[in-house]
Order: structure tokens, then sequence, then C-alpha cells
């Protein structure tokens, strides 16, 4: 711990009378002692003088020496890092909606485990951020505007329907007009609440053809990362996953490279998922970096704490043991 991890770190000069007590009473006990050998009739030294504890006598004043000095330092203001609940942060939840998320190479397939996770990511989710869903295939749909109702969110995971083609880019500009609407019907400061875009997607965009497209998903991960919106991606499914259309079955396996550059160009974070449990384990990741920050605060209370309970002790001791206080 150093100066800078106190909020007033000039109390702490006052350790310096505390260590002057400490060497005074130590002064003092050796003069005493010194005394006591100048008395020429060590037998009538112990009829006259009273009966002392032993070492036991110097406890009080051990103890309320350091009592001073723990009391001291909590004047001085420690400080220490703290995870604390975000509030007014914005999440918005996006999810791919395509056919694709019809495979069922997860049980019982990918929406509908992708939906069990997305409503306990809703539950979990730190009450004061707002949460906003926006469904995608080969458009974008605000379903939930960021609110703090987790109970409009999870109806809304509920109706999720599929259809055809993969528009990342449009979901993410989607999810980012979604956020500027809340800010600015926020307001209060210069500077917007923080925000966070968590995407899930298992395939590849399909529009428009290329990511680097004005509206493809690597454009708009692009502009998040200008607009201080990390996009946190999930790429959900596995390499042999299928879908039957027309009685075609067509391989639909998931696109991790293009998800992870996304998250990368963002400044988010890339998370992959199998199964069921990976993707609640990817939510609950989220759900810590999301829901809290860590800040210095107030740490003064234990050394307060122990300082009380030292002078306590000191003074109990010296009550029973001398009959007075030290």
């Amino acid at each position: 711990m150093s100066f800078s991890d106190f909020a007033s770190p000039w109390w702490l000069l006052f350790l310096v009378v505390v260590a002057g007590l400490a060497a005074g009473y130590i002064l003092m006990q050796r003069r005493k002692q010194k005394h006591a050998l100048r008395f020429s009739n060590l037998e009538m030294l112990e009829k006259v003088a009273p009966a002392r504890p032993g070492a036991a006598r110097h406890i009080p004043v051990v103890a309320l020496l350091c009592a001073l000095a723990l009391l001291t330092v909590a004047l001085a203001g420690p400080t220490a890092e703290q995870r604390v609940p975000r509030n007014r942060a914005t999440v918005v939840l996006v999810i791919d909606v395509s056919l694709s998320m019809e495979a069922t190479d997860v049980a019982p397939n990918r929406l509908a485990a992708a939906q069990q996770a997305a409503k306990q990511f809703a539950d979990d989710l730190t009450p004061g951020i707002n949460l906003g869903l926006v469904a995608f295939s080969g458009t974008a749909s605000v379903l939930v505007s960021p609110t703090t109702n987790r109970e409009a969110t999870k109806s809304a995971i509920d109706q999720l329907t599929l259809s055809e083609r993969t528009a990342t880019g449009e979901a993410i500009f989607t999810a980012m007009q979604s956020i500027d609407t809340l800010a600015a019907v926020l307001g209060g400061g210069d500077q917007a609440p923080p925000a966070r875009i968590v995407l899930l997607s298992d395939g590849k965009q399909t529009v428009p053809e290329s990511p680097d497209d004005p509206r493809g998903g690597f454009t708009a991960a692009r502009q998040a990362a200008d607009k201080g919106i990390p996009v946190s991606t999930i790429s959900f499914g596995t390499e042999y996953g299928t879908v039957t259309i027309e009685d075609e079955r067509i391989p639909v396996p998931v696109d991790d490279p293009s998800l992870k550059e996304i998250a990368n160009l963002s400044g988010g974070a890339f998370f992959t998922a199998s199964s069921l449990e990976e993707l609640e384990d990817a939510y609950d990741t989220l759900e810590e970096q999301i829901g809290f920050e860590t800040t210095r605060g107030d740490a003064s209370r234990p050394w307060l704490v122990l300082g009380v309970l030292a002078a306590a002790v000191g003074l109990g001791v010296a009550l029973v043991l001398r009959q007075r206080l030290p």
C-alpha cells in the first residue's frame, strides 16, 4: 500500500507520535528497573512494593498503542479496489434468427438453447442496467428498446421466429441506433452512458456479401469502435450442424473468424459455444464484465474496527489486572 492509496496520507505522520509514545514507555520501564536495583534492602522492597502482574502489565499499553496506530491509518483514508454494480449502462442483446438456427447440433436446437440462455442472462444482469433486444435475419428489428423491465425482454425472446438470410451488419447498426435513442432520452451529462452490444450468431453474413460493405459487419464494428461501443460476439454451434430445407440437408457450420474479427474491430470480447452449458458460461462471463465496474472506494472500516477492538482490549485488561485504567 502506497501513499497514493490513501485519501489523506499526511495523517500517517501521526504514526511518528505513536512510535515516540512507545519509545517513551520503554524508557520509563528501564528507568523504573534501575531505581529498583538501587534499593539496598531487596527483602524490604518486596514488602513495600505492590505486587505486579509480571509481563502481563504491559498488555494494556501495547494494546492502546496498537489502537492508536490502527486508528491513525483509518484517519488517513485507505482506499481499495471495489466491484460495484453499474447503473445507467445500456446493453443490447442481438440474436441471430436465420434459418441455420434451427440446426439440432445443439439440443434441442440452436434457437431454443439460445432463448434459454438469453433469458437467464436477462435475469442475472445487474438490475440497474437497461437491456434491449434486437433480432436479425435478412433484416434487423428492435424487439425491445433498452429498459430495466426484464419481463418485457424475456417475453420477446420467447417469441423469436426464424427467417431467411443473415444481415450481421444491419443488426449492429440497429443496436447502435437503439443505444443512441436511449442516450438522447436519458441525457444527464456530456458523456453518454456506457454501452455494450452482445451479438449471438451461428453463421456467416449473407446480406450484403462483403462484411466490408458500407452496411457490412466489419464496417459496423468499426463504427461501433468509433462510438466507444464494444461488440462482444458469441459464435454458437458446431462445424457439423445441418438444417433441412425442402427435403435438402444443408450444412450450416459456425463462422468463428468473422465473428472474432467483429469483436476485435470493435474492442469487444469473442466467445465460442457449442452447447447450452458453454453458452451459459459465456453469458456468465459477460454478465461479470458488463454488470460491474471496478472503482477505488473507502477501505477504512476494517482499520477502524480493529482500532476500537484493540482499545477495548487494552482498557479491559487494565481493569482486570490493575483495577484502574492505564
